[in-house]
């Protein structure tokens, strides 16, 4: 059986606490963060530095992730095989429904958007590859919210910013997690006018290559709710079918 290497372990939480902090840090506040006695810290963080993955300021001798570490991070985004995957699967999904799609991931506390194709239609809803979504104001949110445990979801929802982007905006912690779990329930989860104005989308999620994954249809909310069954069944399908061919990846 294969095992945990621990100084593997410490240097992606480092890379993590930085993710989080979002400013140079000291070995003693590095070694806090991680738990970790001063000494064992400043070895790994004298490692890091060495080989190029951070620097240090001159004047306060605090660390932070260098430009390498971030080419590093752009150019196997740039490969990303997952990103091919998606990006076929909302092609075929805005096809068949004339609705735009898109896919995302979960991403601090949000969703990125890693794939999408617009509507073609002249009154349509927008989003860019690489944007990122309110968990709380979007379909695609809650739906990467549902595959989180009742306790995970919990957890998450207090930690969220819950703030109106309209005037149905869910800003209660409670209320949204009941939402969540009702979308858990009935398998989709719905977001009218929450994110934007006059927008309601659909969406479901799922596990592929072991990293939770959603896709969604947006547009104006009466289309939306006009054509309502016909669009649960084809992200049913696209969701099905998605999962189906890459359950090995």
């Amino acid at each position: 059986m294969p095992s945990l290497i621990p100084a593997v372990s410490r240097a992606m939480a480092a890379f993590e606490a930085f993710a989080r902090e979002k400013r140079a840090l000291s070995n003693k506040e590095l070694a806090r963060l991680l738990n970790l006695a001063d000494s064992s810290c400043l070895d790994l963080l004298h490692t890091l530095h060495s080989l190029g993955y951070l620097m240090r300021t001159p004047r306060t001798l605090r660390f932070y992730p260098s430009g390498r570490w971030y080419e590093m991070a752009r150019q196997i985004g740039d490969s990303d095989p997952l990103r091919a995957v998606a990006q076929e699967a909302v092609d075929q999904l805005a096809e068949m429904t004339n609705e735009t799609a898109f896919f995302g991931v979960l991403d601090q506390s949000g969703a990125k958007v890693v794939a999408t194709q617009s509507s073609r239609l002249p009154l349509r809803f927008i989003v860019q590859i690489g944007e990122r979504i309110t968990l709380h104001g979007s379909a695609l949110g809650k739906a990467l919210l549902g595959l989180l445990s009742s306790e995970e979801l919990a957890a998450e929802v207090q930690r969220l910013n819950l703030q109106p982007l309209t005037s149905n905006t869910v800003t209660n912690t409670r209320q949204l997690i009941e939402q969540v779990e009702h979308g858990r329930r009935q398998g989709w989860y719905e977001a009218k006018g929450e994110g934007a104005e006059h927008v309601s989308a659909l969406a479901v999620s799922g596990w592929l290559a072991g990293q939770p994954v959603a896709i969604s249809l947006a547009g104006p909310s009466q289309r939306i709710a006009t054509h309502h069954d016909r669009l649960l069944r084809a992200l049913g399908d696209a969701r099905d079918s998605l999962l189906a061919e890459n359950e090995s990846t």
